[in-house]
């Protein structure tokens, strides 16, 4: 599957916005942006719920949950690109772009202080 197919069969199922939710926010693009975020950190926090437990409460670590939980915040950063109007193809090059910059070889606490922003910065708005 290609991000933009999954980006198309994501959308297919985000929920509506709800009439309470249009009374509070003016625009659709924020509250699209909203329920991407509060949803991005919904499910990352269950990604790290899944690692407390196998960590402190010693449980088996459950990979199966925890793939599942990529999948979902995968869902929702789906929404955001769309909503943004930029493919999560274009987000990924630009990340890993950006990091190419960052560290050039590899990862450095050197470089990883020291960063150069308005190269970064200009990496992300292409």
């Amino acid at each position: 599957m290609t991000p933009e197919e999954y980006v198309k069969n994501a959308l297919r199922t985000e929920s509506p916005v709800t009439d309470a939710l249009k009374d509070r926010v003016s625009q659709e693009k924020e509250i699209r942006l909203l329920h991407a975020a509060m949803g991005m950190v919904t499910e990352s926090a269950e990604f790290v719920d899944a690692l407390k437990k196998h960590f402190y409460y010693n449980r088996e670590l459950d990979i199966i949950n925890l793939k599942e939980e990529i999948g979902d915040v995968l869902w929702y950063v789906a929404i955001a690109c769309d909503t943004l109007g930029v493919s999560l193809e274009q987000v990924m090059e630009r990340n890993i772009e950006k990091l190419a910059a960052r560290y050039p070889e590899k990862y450095s606490d050197e470089k990883a202080i020291h960063r150069d922003l308005q190269k970064e910065h200009e990496i992300l708005e292409k």
